[in-house]
């Protein structure tokens, strides 16, 4: 049996979604040096529906191996490698 993994929930002020959305990416960006932290899964909710989860990056698979790492829903092909 493997064992767990954990998600941290990290509340915010914010108000705006895309703006919790930019929040996310720069945390990435400061962050990504640490290969314990799969930012790709990142997930935003609002405080009172968080059970109501939105994906901040699409992160599909890309032919030749990696991930997309545009925005979710973002218009065009997925081929970016890191998360923006």
């Amino acid at each position: 049996m493997t064992e767990p993994r954990w998600i941290i929930h990290l509340p915010t002020t914010l108000t705006c979604r895309d703006l919790a959305a930019e929040l996310a990416a720069a945390l990435a960006r400061s962050l990504g040096h640490l290969n314990t932290v799969d930012f790709g899964e990142t997930t935003l909710s609002e405080e009172d529906a968080q059970h109501l989860r939105y994906r901040v990056w699409c992160y599909a698979r890309l032919p030749g191996g990696g991930r997309c790492g545009l925005r979710e829903n973002h218009g065009g092909p997925c081929g970016a490698t890191e998360l923006r």
